[in-house]
């Protein structure tokens, strides 16, 4: 009789806390994640929210707050590869979001681009893993002989998967970046296209490395956090979309502009708003 009494009990706390009965419930079950590498690309959003309440997480800050009553948590990532990384893991453990956006500024490798223009990550890709080729000692170096390396090939070293120089890309979620094109026309700006985004940890200002990565890895943009992030996301199974204004564009002779990422996370913040009024409509 005990035993029958604890399965019944088991199968109604089931039925009451699972997935399905808390959404039926109305209870939200995770914040949106708003991701910006620094103060200029982070701090504006952070000032909108309702509510906000600061916090510190190792070296990284995050603040918790609402909009339009949904939770929202707006991550200072810090500026790099392993940084956006380990912020997006934190965030995936701490508050276990139902999407996140990273965004911020990026440089222009499109010359059709314009400072303003912003960027809807169809896809994000590494340049920073590369395999050169043997050279001898006085043969010099060139990066454009170099070759791009999938360090999630295999397990094993590098040496022993069978696609190392297939291009990884980390594509965004279809409903994220659906919404997020459903509102570029509130943007006044600059123009919103979907394009690839481009990370790594260089700063890249040679006009002729910029063409080749345009040729190879089709970029628009290049920035240091976007497919990191992405990559952690999706080992976590999380919602992402990555989406980047145009703080300064070489190919164009664009200069460099830091209210661009002003303008950024006040679209995405628009993006935000329109996640949060699809998804309380269901």
């Amino acid at each position: 009789m005990t035993k029958k009494l604890n399965l019944v009990l088991l199968a109604v706390c089931g039925a009451l806390f699972s997935p399905l009965t808390v959404a039926q419930q109305g209870v939200v079950p995770g914040p949106i994640v708003v991701q910006g590498a620094m103060p200029v690309e982070a701090e504006r959003f952070a000032q909108r929210l309702d509510n906000p309440r600061e916090e510190q997480i190792g070296g990284w800050r995050f603040w918790r707050g609402t909009v339009d009553g949904y939770p929202v948590v707006v991550s200072e990532t810090l500026k790099g590869m392993s940084n956006a990384a380990a912020a997006t893991a934190i965030a995936a453990t701490q508050f276990r979001p139902v999407a996140i956006i990273n965004q911020g500024t990026a440089g222009g490798h499109d010359p059709a681009l314009k400072v303003y223009d912003i960027v809807l990550g169809k896809y994000s890709v590494s340049l920073g893993a590369f395999k050169t080729p043997k050279k001898a000692q006085g043969e010099g170096s060139d990066s454009r002989q170099w070759q791009p390396m999938d360090l999630l090939a295999s397990k094993g070293s590098a040496g022993e998967d069978k696609n190392p120089h297939t291009i990884r890309q980390f594509p965004a979620d279809a409903k994220l970046l659906a919404i997020a094109e459903s509102v570029k026309g509130s943007y006044a700006q600059g123009k919103v296209v979907e394009g690839v985004i481009g990370s790594a940890d260089v700063w890249n200002s040679e006009l002729d490395r910029i063409r080749d990565f345009r040729e190879k890895y089709h970029t628009s943009v290049e920035e240091m956090e976007t497919a990191s992030a992405a990559q952690i996301a999706a080992a976590f199974n999380i919602p992402f979309v990555g989406i980047r204004v145009l703080s300064n564009n070489i190919t164009n002779q664009g200069k460099y502009d830091p209210q661009t990422g002003l303008a950024c996370q006040d679209y995405v913040y628009q993006v935000v708003k329109a996640y949060i009024a699809e998804n309380a409509s269901r």
